[in-house]
């Protein structure tokens, strides 16, 4: 098992002895489907996100945080489920799913709220009614489930009982974005509450059905969408998952008209979400929070869209395990760029140093307060992903090694990140690269038998017996 002191090394607990008499507010907005380089100011040209340009401007923007990966299809409920409790992937599934042996965990908004936190959740939910009710004091327009259409999200108002029974959800009137930052904005101009707030807002957004609205709908055309260097017609191999409802949004082979008009609508969706997001921070500065919050925005996973022949976020490239993440907290340094190594499981850790609270046992994170106060400080060496039973991989800052056994068949990647970011050129089968890739191997063992994966790479079939859903 891994333990807290193991997995963060010398980081050891923050010190709570400098509590402040009122904590900071915390403010996360948190995006579905959004990939890490889908922001203007971070080298997108070809995308307009104006809100979200002006937060990394008073921010730091971490370019590599990362998911570590998903147990399941539906890759945002481990996501999430990593996010909220600060546990590595398989401990995470362990602790937040139900039918699993008993794995003590807690979340972070409900961690705020037993530390005197005024909690209130916004938007979507994928981790289970009964979790949410130990979490969240008040909310609204709360989304119980995995994806919509955005012009018909089934939402629940707040249930301080926890039961949220089926009969009393309604279909809102509204796009999701637009119904979630409603929410927001109305908690941020009516809270006059003594107490610090941890408001929770989670769009949908841009998670397909891509439908912008609007204007959004024209913003981009598909004939001047560049079309990604990795475009493939099809990815080259079985990497076990190729057909899921994600991959069969286009069909095969794809054509660069069709993953063009898919991108162009994507970026409406991102479009339309930040002008959202605008209206979040905005309410944030008139309600005079502005000074006194953290401000947390990241993305739950990423996606292919039209990559290595890919539509979905079932698999370990690049695209599809990094996410957006900024952090704005008061005294931190603005506008600064961060490429140390993180996880989405380092947000709740960082909150407890940010705010003067002992980080809890059960997390696994590593707060990235010293990459905040200085970003060329490094966090980790190297990171470890996980797909479902089909996909291993493990990466360094220039070396990335990923290891497929799905229809009988194992294959083995080797891509040199530095010369190769869009992970094109395989050089596994090079002979000058069998040192590596075995040193690569060997770190990746490491890591999983650190994170307690139930996987045996040594094994023919890989010795793994699927976690149940």
């Amino acid at each position: 098992m891994i333990t807290r002191r193991s997995f963060l090394g010398s980081a050891g607990l923050c010190a709570a002895a400098q509590t402040p008499r009122k904590r900071p507010n915390i403010l996360i907005l948190f995006s579905d489907d959004q990939r890490h380089d889908t922001i203007g100011a971070l080298g997108n040209r070809e995308i307009q996100t104006p809100h979200l340009d002006r937060l990394s401007r008073q921010s730091t923007t971490f370019s590599h945080a990362f998911i570590m990966g998903g147990t399941q299809g539906a890759v945002c409920v481990p996501s999430r489920a990593m996010l909220l409790s600060g546990q590595t992937l398989f401990h995470s599934h362990q602790a937040m799913t139900p039918g699993q042996p008993p794995r003590p965990f807690v979340m972070f908004p409900e961690y705020f709220r037993q530390a005197g936190y005024e909690t209130f959740g916004v938007g979507k939910w994928h981790n289970g009614e009964r979790l949410y009710a130990r979490c969240f004091g008040g909310g609204e327009n709360i989304f119980f489930g995995g994806m919509s259409d955005h012009d018909k999200v089934p939402v629940a108002g707040f249930d301080p009982t926890g039961q949220y029974p089926k009969a009393q959800r309604r279909i809102a009137q509204g796009i999701s974005s637009e119904l979630f930052s409603d929410s927001a904005v109305k908690f941020l101009k009516e809270y006059r509450g003594e107490k610090p707030f941890l408001l929770y807002v989670a769009y949908t957004s841009p998670h397909d059905p891509r439908t912008p609205p609007g204007r959004y709908a024209q913003m981009y055309p598909p004939e001047k969408v560049a079309l990604p260097r990795n475009f493939l017609p099809e990815h080259p191999f079985d990497n076990g998952d190729l057909k899921l409802r994600d991959e069969q949004l286009a069909p095969w082979p794809r054509t660069p008209q069709v993953i063009r008009e898919h991108i162009a609508a994507y970026y409406g969706m991102i479009s339309h979400l930040d002008a959202q997001v605008g209206r979040v921070l905005a309410a944030l500065k008139e309600a005079g929070h502005a000074d006194d919050t953290i401000v947390v925005f990241a993305g739950d996973n990423g996606l292919a869209v039209g990559q290595h022949g890919l539509l979905g976020k079932q698999n370990i490239y690049e695209h599809s395990v990094r996410v957006p993440l900024m952090i704005r907290a008061p005294g931190l340094p603005q506008g600064k760029v961060s490429r140390s190594f993180c996880y989405l499981l380092d947000v709740f850790p960082t909150l407890c140093e940010l705010t003067g609270l002992p980080v809890p046992e059960t997390v696994e994170g590593r707060s990235v307060i010293p990459a905040l106060r200085n970003p060329k400080t490094p966090l980790r060496d190297s990171m470890f992903f996980a797909y479902r039973h089909f996909q291993r991989g493990v990466r360094t800052d220039r070396w990335k090694l990923a290891r497929y056994n799905a229809g009988g068949r194992q294959v083995t990647q080797l891509f040199d990140l530095r010369t190769d970011p869009w992970e094109t050129r395989n050089l596994a089968g090079e002979p000058a690269q069998a040192g590596r890739v075995r040193e690569l191997t060997t770190l990746l063992k490491d890591w999983m038998k650190r994170t307690d994966d139930p996987l045996d790479l040594d094994k023919p079939a890989w010795g793994y017996v699927p976690p149940a859903s």
